[in-house]
Formats: C-alpha cells, sequence, structure tokens
C-alpha cells in the first residue's frame, strides 16, 4: 500500500509519488476537457529527472494553452530530492527559467512545504519578489514530513506526506508567515487540514485569498465544497465583512 488512512486522527499518509504516463499523454488528456470548471495543472519533475530545471520549463509551456493555471510543484516529499528545489540558489534558478517560459498569459503558482523554518520562508520570499516576481502567488502548503505526538492511528509512522486534520496548524501558522512576508504582493492560496468552513475561515485571516482541500473529503465527500461555501458566507456576515476579500489577513 502507497495511502493509509488515519481514520482516529482524520488524517491521509501517502506515497504515491508522481505516477504518470508522461507529458504527452497529460497534455492530450488536457486537452480533453471540456467542462466548465476551472482547471489547474500541476507541474512537476519525475524522480529519475536528469535536467529538472528543463523538465519544469517544458512541463509548463506544454501544458500552459490547456490550462487555466499552473501549479509549480517544489515540494512534493515522495520524490528524492526535490524540496531541494526550496534552497535559495536552485529556487532562483528554476524560477528564473520558468519566467522565461511561454505562458499563455496563465496564472501561475509555486506550491511550498509546510516544513520551513523562518529563514527559509525569508529566502523564498527573497526570491519570489526577485526572480519570481512573475509569478501569481504561493499554494502554502503540500503535505508535511512531520509525525505529531498527537497522532493514535497504527498506521501513523508510515512513510510518506501527512495531510489532513494535523496539518492546519502547521501549514497555517507557515501561510501566516508567508502572508506577512509578502505583504499583499502576491495571491496566497492556502491548503492544509481544512475540513470545515471555520478552517477555510481560519486560512483566509491568515492571508489566504482562496483555499484548497483534499484529504477532508476522504471522510466528508465531495458535499464538503458546498457546505464550506455555505459556512463562509454565515461566517462573513457574522463578523460584518461584505466580501470574502475584506477578510483576507485580518489575524495578522
Amino acid at each position: 500500500p502507497r495511502l493509509f488512512r488515519l481514520t482516529e486522527d482524520r488524517a491521509v499518509i501517502n506515497r504515491m509519488g508522481f505516477n504518470n504516463e508522461g507529458l504527452d499523454n497529460f497534455v492530450s488528456n488536457l486537452q480533453a476537457y471540456t467542462g466548465s470548471v476551472p482547471l489547474g495543472a500541476n507541474v512537476g519533475a519525475n524522480k529519475d529527472s536528469e535536467d529538472r530545471v528543463a523538465d519544469y520549463v517544458r512541463g509548463v509551456e506544454a501544458v500552459a494553452p490547456h490550462a487555466d493555471y499552473i501549479t509549480i510543484n517544489i515540494s512534493s516529499p515522495n520524490t528524492p530530492g526535490l524540496r531541494g528545489l526550496q534552497d535559495k540558489a536552485s529556487l532562483e534558478a528554476l524560477l528564473t527559467a520558468c519566467g522565461a517560459a511561454e505562458r499563455n498569459g496563465k496564472p501561475v503558482f509555486l506550491k511550498v512545504a509546510p516544513d520551513l523554518d523562518a529563514e527559509a520562508i525569508a529566502d523564498i520570499c527573497g526570491v519570489v519578489r526577485g526572480p519570481g516576481a512573475w509569478l501569481s502567488g504561493l499554494i502554502v502548503s503540500n503535505t508535511t514530513l512531520a509525525r505529531p505526538e498527537s497522532l493514535q492511528c497504527a498506521d501513523k509512522d508510515q512513510a510518506g506526506g501527512l495531510s489532513g486534520a494535523p496539518l492546519m496548524d502547521p501549514s497555517t501558522d507557515v501561510l501566516a508567515a508567508f502572508a506577512r512576508e509578502l505583504t499583499g504582493a502576491f495571491d496566497l492560496i492556502g491548503a492544509g487540514g481544512i475540513a470545515s468552513g471555520a478552517d477555510a475561515y481560519r486560512k483566509i485571516r491568515a492571508g489566504a485569498h482562496a483555499v484548497q482541500f483534499y484529504s477532508a473529503m476522504v471522510y466528508e465527500g465531495p458535499g464538503l465544497a458546498e457546505q464550506i461555501n455555505k459556512d463562509l458566507v454565515r461566517l462573513l456576515q457574522a463578523d460584518g465583512f461584505k466580501s470574502l476579500a475584506e477578510a483576507v489577513g485580518k489575524d495578522l
């Protein structure tokens, strides 16, 4: 198995990696999509990539004509060495190259890990404000390699990235740190541990302009999205906000 439900913890551990049939096949699937819901493309390097920067550039250019937005994922914990691209020099090289790529005017977001200290966050923000100034924003965050002592499930020590409820606090703390550092210059998408409208609202007040969630649907089903929207309306109105945008960063 490569995917584990930690039911008692409302969490998931996965070590799926980037399973795929190649970029050409992926682009073919993108071209076949005819729905009206915005579709994002998540670009990441394979573990056997010989030139990761070149592969990211090729990936961005290939999906740009067909996706509504693009994610440059440098934070999967299941691809050996991938998180090394978050280091200052490596990130400068990557964002310089991708910035020169043909992106068809599509928004591009950089997806980062939750396992970052203050120095790493400052370094990433410095690169984003420099060679990465063309980015639309950041997605904060991916899954974590940490294992909180609160975990109860027997599978808690499985290798892979931990997502779900235990990620809510640390990912929100990192989100707020990026929001304080970037001071509204870039859009931030909050991800990690969202399972309710209250969770989404907390991310927004911590600096998120939008949110993403996945693990909670394992337990709640796809109807959770509609419930979160309803809860957000109620929470915003209760606090006197006329729009979601008014609540962004209010807890910073």
